[in-house]
């Protein structure tokens, strides 16, 4: 029986970086994680920090997708003092472009309607020409079939595999202890703490935090939560590295620090396959193709698909249990934007019950709307 004063898991970007933030804050904190072969989104993320887009029909998700993007540049100076890993934060605006003038016309429409959502608290996202993107990004060439772009003037990018590394060695170096392999199978409660058992150890804390993905629909129902999500496949292709280009945050190929670039942004109802097929990936590099000509002649080197964990209208859901207060659900797709929020404001919400304003907006009890005659 190992003990703490919370368990967290879940060691992907949600459950890292609420780790991070417990045991920054001197909470005594064990990290419980699946192994190589679990579905975890974290290895397919595609590195955003991204704010515009985030949060149609749910303002305060919006204003914590925003909250959260400006808290990154402490965050980042925060893990490479821990962690000593560099996990190249850039955060000079995000392009997603746009490849015909459906798309400009959908993209236009919604941020009208972001904007008269976010009424006096602005909406920082705006439609520019073909022109202005070609200005931003001068070491590509932008292909005359691009129609403009939304630019979001929060937005940026991370090396992901980097953060979750430098999310892990903080947790360590700071005391915190992790345990991999460690699928969690039951949780029960005593009447003083809870005890969370895997296939070979037994853990108890006083506090748990369900922060594993696609694990928690298991989970959640065993300490008095309904916490609704689904799967959402999403392909990515890699290519070699070539000389740097572009160091600007784009939608859906985006250059890492490493060299290569990324396409990707699929959007397949699959289940729990997270296969790749040669229709989508054919699809996603013609994009990158017709967005900048000269990706034509560079090699692809990887492709995977990876598996999304969506709730209902793609927002974050963070809850505690009413039936048995000390259990937390803390779960979104958007593992990489919210992480600073995450070790900031909801390691805090755990260890003290410090909430943000409008807090309870993100509860599940959102999606219970009673049924009209």
């Amino acid at each position: 029986m190992h003990s703490a004063e919370t368990i967290v898991v879940g060691g992907g970007m949600f459950g890292a970086a609420v780790a991070y933030g417990l045991i920054r804050d001197g909470v005594d904190t064990v990290m419980l994680d699946g192994s190589d072969g679990s579905l975890r989104a974290a290895r397919g993320n595609f590195g955003l920090v991204w704010v515009q887009s985030k949060g149609l029909g749910l303002q305060r998700y919006a204003d914590w997708s925003r909250e959260s993007a400006h808290l990154w540049d402490d965050f980042a100076t925060d893990l490479r003092d821990s962690a000593n890993i560099d996990v190249n934060h850039q955060n000079g605006g995000g392009l997603n472009l746009l490849l015909s003038e459906e798309e400009r016309e959908d993209y236009r429409r919604m941020i009208d309607i972001m904007r008269q959502q976010a009424g006096d608290g602005g909406y920082d996202a705006e439609i520019i020409e073909r022109e202005e993107v070609q200005k931003m990004v001068p070491g590509l060439r932008v292909g005359d079939g691009v129609a403009g772009a939304s630019f979001g003037a929060h937005d940026g990018h991370v090396n992901p595999l980097k953060l979750l590394r430098a999310l892990h060695r903080g947790f360590t170096k700071l005391g915190g202890r992790y345990f991999p392999s460690n699928d969690v199978a039951r949780i029960t409660h005593d009447g003083g703490a809870f005890i969370a058992e895997s296939a070979t150890n037994r853990f108890t804390a006083p506090k748990i935090v369900l922060a594993c993905g696609h694990g928690i629909t298991k989970l959640a129902p065993m300490v008095g939560l309904n916490t609704p999500i689904r799967p959402q496949r999403g392909q990515v292709l890699v290519t070699e590295k070539i000389e740097a280009t572009v160091a600007m945050a784009l939608g859906s190929i985006r250059q890492t620090d490493e060299g290569g670039f990324m396409f990707g942004n699929s959007e397949e109802e699959t289940g729990f396959d997270d296969g790749t097929t040669l229709p989508v990936t054919q699809n996603i590099a013609a994009r990158a193709v017709k967005a900048f000509p000269q990706m034509e002649n560079v090699r692809l080197v990887r492709n995977w698909g990876c598996i999304r964990v969506l709730t209902p209208d793609k927002c974050a859901i963070y809850d505690e249990s009413e039936t048995m207060p000390g259990a937390y659900v803390a779960t979104s797709h958007s593992g990489v934007t919210l992480a600073a929020a995450n070790a900031r404001h909801i390691s805090r919400w755990v260890s003290t019950g410090e909430t943000q304003p409008d807090f309870d907006h993100f509860s599940a009890r959102r999606f219970d709307v009673p049924a009209t005659a």
